[in-house]
């Protein structure tokens, strides 16, 4: 089977710029797009699956701190012999 590659029309190079040069095709597993004029290139699984794994962060670490459960917000209120001065 060969691969079809079409043209995205009115579509813009996220790299250099320059409109109608972006090209797609896809296989089995993935969609692909280039661009004729410079070495962009781009992916995306079909099954909506990550390339890739993902970093981990502070926010999707197992070992997040814990909230005590009778834990109790700050609140913070202005101080009010300050004056507050718009520019």
């Amino acid at each position: 089977m060969s691969i079809v590659k079409r043209f995205i029309a009115g579509a813009v190079c996220p790299r250099c710029g320059e409109m109608d040069c972006i090209r797609t095709y896809r296989d089995d597993e993935k969609e692909y797009k280039e661009c004729v004029r410079c070495d962009y290139e781009d992916s995306m699984r079909l099954d909506g699956g990550a390339d890739v794994e993902e970093l981990e962060t502070r926010v999707n670490r197992d070992n997040a701190p814990q909230i005590e459960e009778d834990a109790q917000p700050l609140l913070f209120t202005p101080n009010p012999g300050r004056q507050r001065k718009d520019h």
